[in-house]
């Protein structure tokens, strides 16, 4: 029994894959070709219509298209002949999804849509519909049969408008060269938006949550300062706040084992501190950071963060990093 279940979903899969092979061989490629032109060359924003199914779609696409670099909006075709239309301009294109291409909201809405002279640009099930003959560019996006029993379900034809949509974005991302960073700045809440964007001056402890020493203080001094601090290491620095050294807590641990209680009351910072440490500046991605504190024989936990001018503006813990989501 299972593998008869398995066998239809196979099935249904193929159908709706086949469709989209099929769709790739009948689209016209220059209504494709203007298609993107009209997009490429929008001075506003890509406006989304469709109805249902058709308006998930939509919405999907929508999104995509935003998320890519193109600003595009929803617009429900009853909300828009009640006020909607009012975000529709002349400078826009507007895309219209609907597979009969004569569906009674979209046929109504069609004449205010060209009133603005916004060009149409309609994804149909129906080349030779209401819709496909207004629109400015008419992309075929019609199926033979849908992947439901009953053939009637939306569902191979709502797969082909999908990737018709899916297409047109990814085709405008080239067009318009979108690098990694570019894409990264509309996805902040993602791990590559991060590793993209987020900065070590971003993560960093500064002002006050960064207290400092001098290179004569004496040990008592670089413990109190650890302990205000609570980041596990202090930064030496002389008057100019240049750094000198790193103290961590290992440091101190280290220094004590090999001076002894009679030795104690001599140390200081410059005694205890490692010298010429390993730094970072505050404009480098935090990513990158992170792999120059990981990618090394022994882990660095905590680094010192100097400007251009050498003055040490803050530290930077491995702890903080990875609590970022990086």
């Amino acid at each position: 029994m299972k593998q008869t279940y398995f066998a239809q979903v196979l099935s249904l899969l193929r159908i709706e894959s086949e469709a989209i092979a099929q769709t790739a061989a009948r689209l016209d490629g220059v209504a494709v070709e203007r298609a993107i032109e009209l997009l490429a060359s929008c001075r506003g924003k890509v406006v989304l219509v469709g109805v249902g199914k058709s308006g998930n779609i939509a919405q999907k696409i929508a999104a995509t298209l935003t998320s890519t670099g193109t600003m595009s909006v929803y617009l429900h075709p009853s909300d828009a002949l009640h006020g909607g239309i009012g975000l529709v301009t002349g400078d826009d294109v507007v895309i219209v999804l609907s597979n009969s291409g004569e569906t009674a909201e979209i046929v109504e809405l069609l004449p205010y849509i060209q009133h603005r002279h916004a060009p149409v640009i309609a994804i149909a099930g129906n080349p030779d519909s209401t819709l496909a003959r207004r629109a400015d560019v008419v992309l075929d996006a019609s199926v033979a049969q849908e992947a439901c029993p009953l053939n009637l379900a939306p569902t191979t034809s709502t797969t082909v408008a999908l990737a018709i949509g899916d297409a047109l974005a990814m085709t405008l991302m080239s067009v318009k060269q979108l690098t990694p960073e570019d894409f990264a700045i509309n996805h902040p809440g993602g791990r590559l938006g991060k590793r993209l964007t987020l900065k070590v001056s971003d993560l960093m402890h500064d002002g006050d949550g960064n207290p400092t020493v001098a290179a004569d203080a004496p040990l008592l001094d670089v413990l109190q300062a650890i302990s205000r601090g609570g980041l596990g290491a202090v930064n030496v620095v002389d008057e100019e706040r240049r750094l000198a050294g790193i103290i961590t807590d290992g440091d101190v641990r280290r220094a004590l084992q090999k001076a002894g209680l009679a030795g104690l009351e001599k140390l200081t910072s410059a005694a205890v501190m490692t010298r010429s440490p390993v730094v970072v500046a505050p404009d480098l991605l935090a990513h990158a950071a992170l792999q120059l504190m990981e990618d090394r024989p022994s882990q660095i936990s905590v680094l010192p963060v100097v400007d251009a001018d050498g003055r040490c503006v803050g530290l930077l813990r491995i702890h903080d990093i990875v609590r970022s989501g990086l």
